[in-house]
């Protein structure tokens, strides 16, 4: 007889990561890096872990959508299921009344995300294979069959799609061996947040330099003078090559082509995180250009497609482009994105997006438009997924990694079984364990310990925290 979906449990786990100024940017002055945890369970041996990721407040809210969401699964089949997971999605996203209150949008796509991250999860779990590697060893015709397409076959067909697949899977084996051995290009925030002092942001950024990153990211927008200033000290130290005992990269080569790399072919990037109106965003942008930046993320409104085209024209003549996705609620949005000709760099957010299908989606429209896809990792459980989706794009979709660069923040990889890791060259090792699926599950101590509120930090000393809901 068949397993089937018997009940689910949901866990609203808080860290406190305020207390450190980790994650803090222009808009975002207060993180506490949070967790909206779903476990779903079968008659069984099978389970699925699920998460999406919020900054604290209003979990709770998402957390409550996550059980009407994850309600609908209960007493039906995962085999049948995963026999088509982009109809699966589809059928997900269909109650009518639950998508009132978005529609593919907001805390409703916050909780569908959470729920098909962890039906994916059980999937790969039940093959035995991590994440990814289900994917890349889809046939073409399983990855059209696995991705959302609704509202976005103006722009790419099913048919589109599927020869994309095609043309790329002659050489999948071969660049999934390169990958295994080389590991997938990363670059690092956590040594630019906008709470660090200036001593914590040189400690880390050499820090960083030594674990082989060459790619790095600071956030701006609060204060100008302060910007430029944390910029041009930023630059003193990746752009000096006494910081690379061991030689540096040719600013010339063509991975580096067009990023504005500096002698040592180090790589800086500044983050907004929304907090400009568009002539703003030009007029501030531009007087950094002297710390010669990649790009500029999140500019202005994340929904903002023409905003954003605007912004990107203005700033061409910089030679500084522009990039954004963690908050593009959806394929849709991404799709005008696209179309305006408005980013150069593609962030896509394996939380803000309703999960594998809807990533897929995306993965699939930037690669016909041949823009790189950066994905969006900063918060905790992120690293853990968002390798699974690089390395899906790089194998099975786009077919390169020359210019991609996936995000690393070094905070709360200790929570989860499966943690990320890197290599010595500042690159993403890949995932290999047959057991852990898409990578999210976390020790159930951390549970207990940082499940709001009535786990053993927040009802002890909490570092002085106010317990505010």
């Amino acid at each position: 007889m068949a397993a089937k979906i018997t009940h689910f449990e949901i866990h609203d786990v808080r860290f406190p990561t305020s207390l450190t100024g980790d994650g803090t940017d222009a808009m975002n002055t207060d993180c506490d890096y949070s967790s909206a945890y779903v476990t779903l369970y079968t008659d069984g041996v099978l389970i699925g872990h699920g998460m999406t990721f919020t900054i604290g407040r209003g979990q709770d809210i998402v957390c409550h959508a996550i059980r009407e969401v994850a309600g609908r699964l209960v007493g039906l089949e995962p085999e049948s299921l995963f026999e088509n997971m982009g109809k699966t999605w589809d059928w997900m996203c269909s109650d009518s009344q639950l998508r009132w209150i978005g529609p593919e949008k907001g805390v409703i796509h916050l909780a569908t995300a959470a729920v098909n991250n962890a039906l994916w999860d059980m999937f790969a779990r039940a093959r035995g294979k991590p994440l990814w590697k289900l994917i890349v060893d889809m046939t073409p015709e399983e990855i059209v069959n696995a991705t959302a397409f609704r509202y976005i076959t103006d722009v790419l067909t099913r048919e589109e799609a599927l020869a994309m697949l095609k043309a790329k899977e002659g050489g999948k084996r071969e660049r999934e061996a390169l990958v295994t051995e080389t590991g997938y290009p990363a670059y690092i925030t956590s040594a630019g947040w906008l709470g660090y002092s200036d001593e914590k942001v040189s400690r880390l950024t050499k820090e960083a330099l030594a674990s082989g990153f060459n790619h790095f990211k600071m956030k701006v927008g609060a204060d100008f003078n302060d910007d430029l200033r944390r910029g041009k000290m930023i630059r003193s130290i990746i752009d000096d090559p006494a910081n690379y005992p061991s030689g540096f990269k040719d600013p010339s080569s063509p991975e580096l082509a067009g990023k504005n790399a500096g002698p040592t072919g180090a790589v800086l990037m500044i983050d907004a995180n929304q907090v400009w109106d568009v002539p703003q965003a030009i007029e501030y942008v531009a007087g950094l250009a002297e710390i010669k930046p990649w790009f500029i993320e999140e500019p202005t409104a994340p929904d903002d497609a023409l905003g954003h085209a605007a912004v990107r024209r203005a700033l061409k003549p910089y030679g500084i482009g522009v990039a954004t996705g963690e908050h593009a609620h959806n394929r849709m949005v991404f799709k005008q994105l696209f179309q305006a000709d408005a980013i150069d760099v593609c962030q896509i957010d394996s939380c803000r997006l309703a999960g594998v299908s809807e990533v897929l989606s995306v993965l699939l429209m930037a690669a016909k438009f041949g823009i790189p896809v950066c994905p969006h990792a900063g918060g905790v459980g992120l690293c853990e997924y968002v390798i699974h989706l690089s390395l899906i794009d790089y194998i099975a979709i786009s077919g390169t990694m020359e210019r991609n660069v996936l995000e690393f923040s070094d905070h709360l990889h200790e929570h989860f079984i499966y943690r990320c890791t890197m290599n010595d060259r500042g690159r993403y090792n890949v995932p290999s364990n047959p057991k852990e699926g898409y990578s999210i599950e976390m020790y159930k101590e951390s549970i207990a310990e940082f499940e709001w509120p009535n786990g053993s930090y927040w009802v002890g000393t909490r570092g002085g925290k106010v317990l505010s809901t």
